[in-house]
């Protein structure tokens, strides 16, 4: 493993014994490789592992630990946060983009592919001269049906990004779906119209402690959300710590979404906005 010096922290699972270490590179893997004792070895969360197998892996973590000056046992939770301070900024910022956007893969791949195949149903120069909806009008409907169903998670995007980013900085996952639900509530400006809606002049604005806050949505925006997330998990813990029992069951949702809604609207919403479109611009 490199030296006793190279291990942060371990715990292991029914088969596999799991390290965080400071420098991979000082691993001997051809040891391990060659040790006909172990089934194999691989790398996944900032944790190296090995696999030991069941029955096998207590003995060996046990060993691990008592050869150590120093404990390095912890909980498999308590080592998951470990690892994920570990490593490079670089390292890290990928590792908390990944567990925020992985689990969304599936719902975006599949809005993805229905929203082309509604494309190839309403395009015209495909099959012909004109589109297929227009050649076989009984099939309008069903188009309708599929663009319905592409567009929602794109349109709904900050109430997906909400759940998985506050459940990645510690907070609770439907109070970041219920904010990701409030910045693309139905009664705001739809986030796709705000800059038309700015440029003639028609954007509604609330009067909050004499700040004129617009009601805006942020509809298929990402940046905006990933902040708020961060903040509404930070505002969480930070009142969890303070407040015990009954009053901090009852008191902390509602605080924490005030606080949360408020600076939303009055500065990250309009902030990371801003900062989106200088990005997808700088990029396009």
């Amino acid at each position: 493993m490199g030296g006793e010096d190279n291990l942060v922290a371990a715990a292991h699972c029914a088969t596999r014994l799991r390290m965080v270490l400071k420098d991979d590179s000082r691993i001997d893997r051809a040891s391990l490789d060659d040790d006909p004792d172990l089934k194999g070895t691989f790398e996944a969360g900032g944790m190296f592992q090995v696999i030991v197998g069941p029955g096998d892996v207590d003995q060996v973590f046990d060993q691990l630990d008592a050869q150590t000056s120093k404990s390095i046992a912890v909980s498999t939770e308590e080592l998951k946060e470990v690892a994920a301070k570990s490593g490079n900024p670089f390292t890290r910022a990928v590792k908390m983009l990944s567990d925020i956007f992985v689990p969304l893969i599936p719902i975006l791949v599949g809005g993805g592919l229905l929203m082309a195949l509604n494309n190839l149903l309403t395009a015209e120069g495909v099959f012909g001269d004109r589109s297929l909806i227009a050649m076989y009008p009984q099939i309008a409907d069903l188009s309708d049906l599929i663009n319905l169903l592409a567009s929602a998670p794109f349109a709904f995007l900050p109430v997906l990004v909400g759940f998985t980013a506050t459940k990645r900085f510690g907070g609770n996952e439907f109070l970041g779906a219920g904010m990701g639900m409030a910045m693309v509530m139905p009664s705001l400006v739809n986030g796709y119209s705000v800059a038309e809606t700015v440029a003639n002049g028609q954007m509604p604005y609330w009067d909050i402690f004499d700040l004129n806050v617009a009601q805006a949505g942020y509809q298929g925006t990402v940046l905006p959300v990933l902040v708020v997330s961060w903040l509404l998990a930070t505002t969480e813990k930070f009142l969890h710590k303070r407040l015990k029992g009954t009053v901090d069951f009852l008191l902390t949702p509602v605080v924490t979404l005030l606080i949360t809604g408020f600076i939303t609207f009055i500065a990250v919403g309009p902030v990371m906005r801003t900062a989106g479109d200088a990005l997808g611009e700088g990029l396009a």
